[in-house]
């Protein structure tokens, strides 16, 4: 028996996104008479939206003609160049014995290349090896495992003229040193710092030429092209003052994991805050544009060259004094305030 007054249960509220088109709806109407009709709205099957990469989507036949058309050209240059030096070899006057010889002589050069490359890559593994085994005596401090790392120390920078006086004094004070970190801190202060002048040197020298150069630049491209030139060179130069010279790319894998370092220590920021110092005492405005974006382009250049050394050096700073950008870049400054007043 049915009341007129009996009414379907209340629905509990639901929350659901209006753009929800997988949503089920469901309802309830009661019919006169009593009877009660259930329906069930089925859902919708769910459509990925259509994009702008779709309607696009298609074989690109510019692109594939461009790739076709540039491996054209290098497949005939390269048969243009094998055909030449075929004949060339085959004649057998004097253009043949040319030939043969420029070909000996670029075969031997190729060779030279591969080898420096590969050594290298050889000082740049001894290097990160030695920083291991320093790292790791650091770590667990004991009397012999310093004496092995500075051996290690001694046997690195053997034969070197201008470390000479400060491997006699690691060597005569090796045997009376007792004390956990005296050692390494001996070590640090009688090899690495001079060696932490000199690259102060090759910094300032580079940073000097890549403001000059950027600031003389009518180009922006031609003062892009320096900077990174000068960049690398400058790597190459500290990691030859530490006993790990590089080749072209083993310098291009240190400047990748000198940027790698920056990110992860938060050196740009660094470099914002002590640029943002300069220019709010008005050091920069003084000069013309082109020279405050020739001491940007050396600020960041001294930056760059601090964290190479602090990349690169075997030891940490234990008793030496490590190298500031905020020292570099105040002689850097007094460098084009003396240049910006000897042109006026």
């Amino acid at each position: 028996m049915t009341f007129e007054n009996d009414q379907p249960p209340p629905r509990k509220p639901r929350v659901f996104k209006l753009d929800d088109i997988s949503a089920e709806a469901e309802f309830e109407e009661t019919l006169p008479g009593g009877g009660a009709v259930t329906s069930r709205r089925s859902a919708v099957p769910a459509t990925r939206r259509l994009t702008v990469g779709d309607i696009n989507r298609g074989f690109r036949f510019g692109s594939i003609l461009l790739s076709a058309m540039a491996a054209l050209a290098s497949l005939a240059a390269g048969l243009w160049f094998t055909r030449f030096v075929s004949v060339a070899l085959e004649r057998q006057d004097w253009i043949g014995w040319v030939a043969f010889g420029l070909m000996m002589i670029i075969a031997m050069a190729l060779l030279g290349i591969v080898l420096r490359e590969l050594i290298g890559f050889r000082r740049l593994a001894r290097l990160a090896k030695l920083r291991a085994l320093v790292r790791d005596t650091i770590a667990k401090p004991n009397v012999e495992g310093e004496r092995k790392a500075v051996a290690a120390l001694l046997s690195h920078y053997r034969g070197r003229p201008d470390l000479a006086w400060g491997l006699a004094r690691v060597k005569d004070h090796t045997g009376d040193v007792l004390e956990k970190g005296e050692l390494l801190r001996l070590a640090d202060r009688e090899l690495l710092r001079p060696i932490d002048s000199e690259s102060r040197r090759v910094i300032l020298k580079s940073a000097k030429r890549v403001a000059t150069v950027t600031a003389i630049s009518p180009i922006m491209w031609i003062a892009m092209g320096f900077v990174l030139v000068e960049n690398v060179r400058m790597f190459r130069a500290i990691a030859s003052l530490y006993g790990g010279r590089p080749g072209v790319l083993g310098a291009l894998r240190l400047a990748r994991l000198i940027v790698g370092h920056i990110l992860a220590t938060g050196g740009i920021a660094m470099t914002d805050d002590l640029l943002g110092q300069f220019v709010g005492q008005d050091v920069l405005r003084r000069l013309s544009r082109r020279l405050g974006e020739g001491a940007f382009n050396g600020a960041l250049t001294s930056r760059l060259g601090v964290v190479a050394v602090e990349v690169i050096r075997p030891l940490p700073y234990l008793d030496a004094e490590p190298l500031r950008v905020r020292e570099i870049f105040n002689e850097l400054l007094r460098s084009l305030r003396g240049s910006d007043k000897t042109e006026t």
